[in-house]
Protein backbone atom coordinates (compact mmCIF):
# COMPACT_ATOMS: atom_id res chain seq x y z
CA UNK A 1 0.00 0.00 0.00
CA UNK A 2 1.33 3.45 -0.88
CA UNK A 3 0.15 6.60 0.90
CA UNK A 4 1.23 10.20 0.62
CA UNK A 5 2.78 12.11 3.52
CA UNK A 6 -0.40 14.03 4.38
CA UNK A 7 -2.46 10.83 4.51
CA UNK A 8 0.28 9.10 6.54
CA UNK A 9 0.18 11.90 9.12
CA UNK A 10 -3.60 11.61 9.41
CA UNK A 11 -3.64 7.80 9.65
CA UNK A 12 -0.33 7.02 11.33
CA UNK A 13 -1.78 4.77 14.06
CA UNK A 14 -3.72 2.74 11.52
CA UNK A 15 -0.68 2.44 9.24
CA UNK A 16 1.48 1.26 12.15
CA UNK A 17 -1.06 -1.44 13.00
CA UNK A 18 -1.14 -2.57 9.38
CA UNK A 19 2.65 -2.66 9.15
CA UNK A 20 2.81 -4.71 12.36
CA UNK A 21 0.32 -7.12 10.80
CA UNK A 22 2.74 -7.64 7.91
CA UNK A 23 1.41 -5.28 5.28
CA UNK A 24 3.93 -3.37 3.18
CA UNK A 25 3.46 0.37 3.69
CA UNK A 26 5.26 2.90 1.49
CA UNK A 27 5.08 6.62 2.25
CA UNK A 28 5.41 8.78 -0.83
CA UNK A 29 5.95 12.45 -1.52
CA UNK A 30 4.64 13.75 -4.81
CA UNK A 31 3.77 10.16 -5.83
CA UNK A 32 7.45 9.25 -5.45
CA UNK A 33 8.19 6.51 -2.85
CA UNK A 34 10.32 7.95 -0.03
CA UNK A 35 10.25 5.54 2.94
CA UNK A 36 8.98 2.12 3.97
CA UNK A 37 7.10 1.73 7.23
CA UNK A 38 8.34 -1.51 8.75
CA UNK A 39 8.19 -3.04 12.24
CA UNK A 40 11.25 -2.76 14.46
CA UNK A 41 13.11 -6.06 14.78
CA UNK A 42 14.13 -6.77 18.36
CA UNK A 43 17.45 -8.43 18.91
CA UNK A 44 17.73 -10.81 21.83
CA UNK A 45 19.81 -9.66 24.78
CA UNK A 46 22.95 -11.78 25.06
CA UNK A 47 24.67 -11.64 28.42
CA UNK A 48 28.37 -12.30 28.60
CA UNK A 49 29.17 -11.62 24.95
CA UNK A 50 32.18 -9.49 25.96
CA UNK A 51 33.55 -12.05 28.41
CA UNK A 52 37.27 -12.40 27.83
CA UNK A 53 37.40 -9.35 25.56
CA UNK A 54 37.64 -6.66 28.24
CA UNK A 55 39.41 -6.45 31.58
CA UNK A 56 38.96 -4.44 34.74
CA UNK A 57 41.91 -2.63 36.29
CA UNK A 58 43.06 -3.89 39.68
CA UNK A 59 42.26 -0.41 41.08
CA UNK A 60 38.55 -1.04 40.58
CA UNK A 61 38.42 -4.59 41.89
CA UNK A 62 38.74 -3.64 45.56
CA UNK A 63 35.80 -2.16 47.46
CA UNK A 64 37.85 -1.32 50.57
CA UNK A 65 37.27 2.21 51.77
CA UNK A 66 34.31 2.83 49.47
CA UNK A 67 31.54 1.98 51.92
CA UNK A 68 30.09 -0.44 49.38
CA UNK A 69 31.56 -3.57 50.91
CA UNK A 70 28.88 -3.56 53.64
CA UNK A 71 26.10 -2.91 51.15
CA UNK A 72 27.08 -5.88 48.94
CA UNK A 73 27.25 -8.47 51.79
Amino acid sequence: MQVNVVEAKAKLSELIDRALAGEEIVIAKGNRPMVDLVPHKRRPVVFGFLRGKISVSEKFKSLEGTGLEEYLK
